[in-house]
């Protein structure tokens, strides 16, 4: 077993299971067995899977709701992008690439250096996601149901956290956390005016527009410091 391989098997296995609280949650939110279902199938992100049925146990419409797990989705199509240079499937593979491109199977072709190690990374790590993501999404949608009224444990309020438990490891320098500051701000003054699951649509729109006005200075930032590294590699 190859590096990247064990990586993505490893990845796999703890990404899978945690598709047993989708299921869950899914079911808490009011969507039955085969929709939490499809979502998995076809939808096959577990952010935007969560933004949805965050936004239906809010009480959002089901526009509403695809509206958020879409944008939360955008970034999916960056990856494949990458992952078209970099792994150039051809074919049906490219259909299946397309399916299985997430967080997980780009991060781990990214983590490797050699070719062959980066398809490797990128077709354990997705096939293996979807496989097991598929699987436990039916098991945690099974126990959901089997526990019966959401509201008695509690599982009413729960995608909300989980939601967040996605979001609070990306929070690692002060940008994300400003961004995340205001997005909340924003929805948190939306609430009480417009319908249900348009507030993390607003939210979605401000970190749009702060990220697409705030490439510039970022940029600028960096450059700079382009040219002493350059040099240093250079004299070394």
């Amino acid at each position: 077993m190859t590096p990247a391989t064990k990586i993505g098997s490893s990845i796999a296995v703890a990404t899978g299971l945690y598709a047993i609280s989708y299921g869950a949650l899914g079911v808490a939110a009011g969507l039955n067995l085969w929709q939490v279902m499809a979502l998995s199938l076809l939808m096959f992100t577990g952010g935007s899977q969560f933004a949805f049925i965050g936004v239906i146990a809010g009480g959002g419409s089901p526009g509403a709701a695809f509206g958020a797990a879409t944008l939360l989705g955008v970034r999916n199509a960056v990856y494949g992008m990458q992952i078209k240079a970099m792994l150039r499937p051809n074919g049906l593979k490219k259909l299946l690439a397309a399916q299985v491109t997430i967080d997980e199977s780009t991060a781990t072709a990214a983590g490797q250096s050699d070719p062959a190690e980066q398809k490797r990374g990128f077709w354990v790590a997705g096939i293996g996601v979807y496989v097991l993501w598929n699987i436990f999404t039916v098991a945690g949608a099974l126990l959901g149901d089997a526990l019966g009224d959401p509201k008695a444990w509690g599982l009413d309020g729960a995608a909300v956290a989980a939601f967040l438990g996605l979001l609070w490891p990306r929070l690692k320098s002060a940008e994300p956390v400003a961004i995340a500051t205001v997005c909340a701000l924003a929805t948190v003054l939306a609430i009480p005016l417009v319908p249900p699951g348009v507030p993390i649509l607003v939210a979605a729109l401000v970190a749009g527009v702060w990220g697409y006005f705030g490439r510039g200075p970022a940029t600028e930032g960096l450059e700079p410091d382009v040219e002493p590294r350059a040099t240093r590699g250079e004299s070394e």
